[in-house]
């Protein structure tokens, strides 16, 4: 209703309908077309008409349900197409609720209820049996919320660092494109961090190879930091180099014996909460990242951390 009050005053002050349609940004059909309807009917012309248009197709009711049908599969809804379209949801939505819309009002309804396109997390299911992980989960739980004071607990996991950056998302400008220079010949550094259960400060040592060793280094850094706790708790996942036999043999050392491995369901990497600390590392430094080689892109990742562990208030804790 304000852009056709608009339309009407551009007009009236001699503007043409196509300098009128380009200064509002709407097509000279609109401007043509508020013109008549004033002209016709004076400013009562100039009231939104669709409150004739009876009751709301979009009610509260059918964005409920539409939210339901997104989160789901096509196929769950007789379609052999995996991903939605919007023709679909048309058709999908008019067999359950005998609703038709236009494909264009579809795209305001996916609006109002969130719904954007983006690319799914790529998963793999874990093997053991929903009893088994649910027991395995819950024993972790326990674990930590009768957690004793004189013992500390860790989330722990890796993270590759590579020197070509990661591509990811960025805001940009109609008619740009970003450009992210990529050194060609890769790099990779890898951390082996462990994240405190109670304070969320991260312990990380840094390594050019991802083998048992690394983890070794990060759980004798564990030891050095706690030399008062009486058990240190590490909550990992089943990669392999957590449970070679140089790990084994370390662990029946007299301060080993102070480290308690609790694994994971195999392939659930959403209940390991220090994934969540390497996506934020990824998304502040690595992704898109310009660094020119594999030193200044570690200074920045050094730098992140360290920032971080001050961010929690918590001294930083690193270790080269």
């Amino acid at each position: 209703m304000r852009t056709r009050y608009l339309i009407v005053l551009n007009l009236a002050e001699g503007r043409s309908p196509s300098e009128t349609a380009t200064v509002l940004q709407v097509s000279r059909t609109t401007v043509y077309g508020v013109a008549r309807r004033f002209r016709e009917a004076g400013e009562a012309g100039l009231v939104d008409r669709r409150e004739e248009n009876g009751q709301t197709k979009v009610d509260d009711d059918y964005l409920g349900l539409l939210y339901e049908v997104v989160a789901s599969s096509p196929r769950e809804h007789g379609w052999r197409r995996p991903t939605w379209t919007r023709e679909m949801l048309v058709e999908t939505m008019f067999k359950k609720t005998g609703v038709r819309i236009h494909v264009a009002t579809m795209s305001r309804a996916l609006k109002r209820i969130g719904a954007r396109r983006r690319r799914p997390q790529p998963t793999v299911g874990c093997p053991w049996s929903k009893r088994a992980k649910n027991r395995r989960l819950r024993k972790i739980c326990k674990l930590l919320e009768g957690l004793p004071e004189d013992e500390v607990a860790y989330w722990e996991d890796e993270v590759d660092i590579h020197l070509n950056p990661k591509i990811g998302l960025d805001w940009m400008v109609r008619g740009q494109q970003k450009e992210v220079n990529t050194p060609g010949q890769n790099e990779k550094r890898y951390l082996a961090g462990a994240q405190n259960y109670r304070t969320g400060e991260l312990i990380w040592v840094e390594g050019e190879s991802k083998n048992s060793l690394l983890f070794l280094r990060l759980l004798w850094e564990l030891v050095q930091r706690h030399p008062e706790a009486k058990v240190i708790h590490v909550i990992l996942d089943n990669y392999s180099i957590h449970s070679t036999r140089q790990v084994e043999v370390s662990l029946k050392t007299r301060e080993g014996r102070r480290i308690r491995l609790h694994f994971l369901p195999p392939y659930c990497p959403d209940h390991n909460k220090i994934e969540r600390t390497w996506q934020d590392l990824h998304a502040n430094v690595t992704r898109n990242h310009c660094c020119p080689d594999m030193a200044s892109l570690m200074r920045e990742v050094r730098v992140y951390l360290r920032r971080r562990n001050r961010d929690t208030r918590h001294p930083v804790q690193t270790a080269a």
